[in-house]
């Protein structure tokens, strides 16, 4: 160890971390013994962020480790967070050891130099707040594949002695998964810990892997149901703790994942961890969804606010080609209330397309709901159109100002009633760009709209410009305003991608811009490449020079699904692309994530049936 004295004996300006030269070290590590607890924790905050950063180390890190263990022993505070931040600097694979880079790295110098100071350490072990002894034995599982023989010893022992009498379940179920580390390989499923018992289930299921044996199963479900009630879950490996590793584990088993989770929910849902499991679940693996729906209504009574849980429901809801009746009953009641779960629980129902939604929408409108409604019920113009015209008049901005505009895009010709509140919010500039949008698609054509959309082209906002360019055109049918706009906007580089996706209403009218999207299909970027392959076909209406470029950009990316949706669109697949189609289609596992808070389809389920379609094309 090292103390704060000898800290100017390192040449920190010579040693960079995550933001440079390593100078302020010194004195964040000065902080730490210092009588002031905000200042320690402000260094404590800054280590995290500059020696450590978001799973990287670098070469101040190992230097810094000697004078971490002397502040963890002599500094007024902080131990189990100093201990910790010295676990995750020396986290690594243990495959990694073997790596010809392993040598010479910076992660092998921090665990040289954790090994070295490892002794002085162990203390720690025995230390009365349990949340120091759980952050050392984390230090030392850290480094139990690097440790020599004597510090080896010395450890087993001590982490022996707290699996066999710590007063803390939540210490011994720890200082098991140490044990493992050390190829201790302990199996107390019998344990009188349900702690104890989960770790052991846990570890087992590491290493057999799914699925599980059902007496590893009947503990998860037993055992798990309530967490520790302590704060100091700290993470292992890859910055997981224990709680987060458990669920991974069981979202690799969906049928064992469900069973746990009805349990988990039957028991209480206590921190909403058979309600979170199940979602996890519906997540990883397709076609689960209405088995995750029948479990998660019984979880609403347990949450202190189940908005959350309701936005999950109303996501997965929407996938199903009949919901359930008693779930739509049940989201029906929570959406007449008064409370705050109120407006997600309509939202669910809206998104379940229950005829009661409409009913209940219409009696106290938001934007979120129009735009929901609007969608799932577009033979509702008539009553959903008035409603979306007042708010828009009474001056809605931002991303309401957006979502009531873009509500109107399902009515199609109905939505030119709406076109004095689109000439507001194009004059105005609240949602301008999708107002603009809109004006083109109703393509009615008035001195003031053409005024005003020829006026936004010469906004400081290049969306603003590229869209009110092609909303002109198909006002007027005149395209020297938005090829002048376009010409100007892809000559000088920027959103390029986001002003070829725009051009489709064009069509062979941008001929002229072919010179400059041409070059662009062999662009750097994957988004330019996609946009231009699209922008070429729209324009030429011939899918040779498109088809190759989308092709070889398909996979399970953003850019990937978008591609795969422009070779639906033009309904064309290369021969050697429909192996890829085919694993999309047969995946059992989702290909591609998002989130329930999205408010968009799940992009997987897109990919799938866009791969169904183009097989199907031959």
């Amino acid at each position: 160890m090292r103390s704060p004295a000898e800290l100017d004996d390192v040449r920190w300006s010579d040693l960079t971390h995550a933001y440079g030269p390593a100078e302020d070290v010194p004195e964040l590590i000065r902080a730490l013994y210092e009588d002031d607890a905000e200042a320690a924790d402000e260094a404590v905050y800054e280590l995290y962020g500059n020696i450590h950063h978001q799973g990287t180390i670098y070469q101040a890190s190992a230097p810094a480790v000697p004078f971490l263990a002397h502040a963890v022993l002599h500094a007024p505070g902080k131990r189990d967070e100093l201990l910790m931040l010295l676990a995750v600097l020396a986290d690594h694979a243990p495959a990694a050891v073997e790596s010809p880079h392993w040598p010479g790295s910076d992660a092998a110098a921090v665990c040289a130099e954790l090994c070295e100071v490892l002794p002085d350490l162990l203390p720690c072990l025995g230390d009365p707040e349990r949340g120091v002894r759980r952050a050392a034995l984390r230090v030392v599982a850290a480094v139990a594949d690097l440790l020599p023989y004597k510090p080896w010893v010395l450890a087993v022992e001590q982490v022996d002695a707290l699996y066999a009498d710590d007063p803390v379940p939540a210490v011994r179920a720890d200082a098991l998964v140490v044990l493992n580390r050390f190829g201790r390989v302990l199996e107390p499923l019998d344990s009188p810990l349900p702690e104890v018992r989960l770790a052991a289930a846990q570890l087992a299921a590491e290493r057999s892997g799914p699925p599980y044996a059902p007496e590893l199963v009947e503990v998860f479900a037993e055992d798990g149901a309530e967490p520790d009630p302590g704060e100091d879950d700290f993470p292992w490996s890859d910055t997981t703790t224990q709680e987060e590793q458990l669920t991974r584990l069981l979202t690799q088993d969906p049928d064992v994942g469900l069973t746990v989770a009805a349990r988990w929910i039957a028991a209480g849902d206590i921190g909403s961890r058979g309600s979170w499991l199940a979602q996890g679940i519906a997540e990883k693996w397709r076609d689960r969804e209405r088995e995750v729906l029948d479990l998660l209504p019984a979880a609403l009574p347990h949450q202190g606010r189940p908005t959350a849980l309701f936005r999950t429901i109303g996501y997965w809801v929407e996938v199903l080609p009949e919901p359930d009746a008693v779930l739509r009953d049940g989201l029906h009641r929570y959406a007449r209330g008064d409370g705050e779960a109120a407006e997600p629980a309509l939202l669910a129902l809206v998104h379940s397309r229950d005829p009661r939604a409409l009913e209940l929408v219409l009696e106290r409108p938001t934007a979120r709901l129009l735009a929901a409604a609007a969608r799932r019920f577009p033979e509702a113009a008539d009553q959903l159109i008035p409603l979306i015209r007042r708010e828009l008049a009474a001056g809605a901005t931002g991303n309401d100002g957006i979502a009531l505009v873009q509500a109107l895009a399902p009515f199609g010709t109905a939505a030119r009633a709406a076109q004095p509140e689109l000439v507001d919010c194009l004059r105005t500039r609240r949602a301008a760009i999708v107002a603009a949008r809109q004006l083109g698609s109703n393509s009615i054509r008035t001195p003031e709209i053409t005024d005003l959309l020829r006026d936004a082209t010469q906004s400081s906002d290049s969306s603003l410009r590229a869209s009110a360019a092609v909303a002109h055109y198909q006002v007027t049918g005149d395209p020297d305003t938005a090829l002048r706009t376009y010409e100007a906007l892809l000559s000088s580089g920027g959103r390029t991608s986001w002003y070829l996706s725009g051009l489709e209403p064009m069509g062979s009218a941008a001929a002229p811009l072919l010179p400059r999207i041409e070059p662009l299909l062999e662009a750097r970027g994957d988004w330019t490449r996609e946009a231009a392959a699209k922008a070429h076909h729209w324009i030429t209406g011939s899918p040779d020079r498109a088809v190759p470029v989308l092709a070889e950009l398909v996979g399970t990316t953003p850019v990937g699904l978008s591609a795969l949706k422009a070779l639906a669109v033009i309904g064309r697949a290369p021969e050697d692309l429909r192996d890829t189609l085919r694993s999309f289609v047969s995946s059992p596992k989702r290909l591609v994530t998002d989130s329930p808070f999205s408010g968009q389809d799940h992009p997987d389920d897109e990919l799938r049936t866009l791969s169904r379609l183009l097989l199907t094309l031959g």
